[in-house]
């Protein structure tokens, strides 16, 4: 059975919603990300986070695959993982604070900001074709040229 089919048919057991869940360290192409907030809180508690997630535009949210985890799918143009870490932090919640959660936190963090920096940037064209071919055709011996000296030429 593969992997991604067992975890449909466990989600739908549990009657969780069918959006699509990819790992923390999958590579997700695009703008549009998935993550998932680990916190260090009870059931409860999660479900208030939820709650005031939900508030933000352009952020659907979800119950996460663990009890303390919060499934979150949002545009990075819009919202960031970072952002909403810390909106929550300001609301009193806790983030897990192990080790593998702080350097996932870190890397997710790292990559977005990169793309986020790279989509701002302006498409660069780092060739000019016309003078690059122009410039080697100027040095490059063809037929055209007249090794005579200028002053030995006739004019025609």
């Amino acid at each position: 059975m593969d992997i991604e089919l067992a975890r449909l048919i466990r989600d739908r057991e549990r009657g969780r919603d069918q959006k699509q869940r990819v790992g923390a360290f999958a590579r997700q192409s695009g703008t549009r990300k998935h993550r998932e907030i680990h916190l260090q809180a009870n059931p409860q508690q999660v479900a208030n986070a939820m709650q005031l997630l939900q508030g933000l535009p352009d952020l659907e949210v979800a119950p996460g695959l663990l009890p303390h985890c919060i499934s979150v799918w949002y545009d990075i143009s819009i919202h960031c993982q970072q952002s909403l870490e810390l909106f929550l932090e300001q609301h009193d919640y806790c983030l897990l604070q192990t080790l593998y959660c702080r350097a996932l936190r870190g890397w997710i963090y790292y990559s977005e900001q990169t793309q986020l920096r790279n989509l701002r940037q302006p498409e660069r064209l780092l060739k000019k074709y016309n003078e690059t071919y122009s410039h080697a055709w100027e040095h490059h011996p063809h037929g055209d040229f007249d090794e005579t000296p200028p002053d030995l030429r006739q004019d025609r």
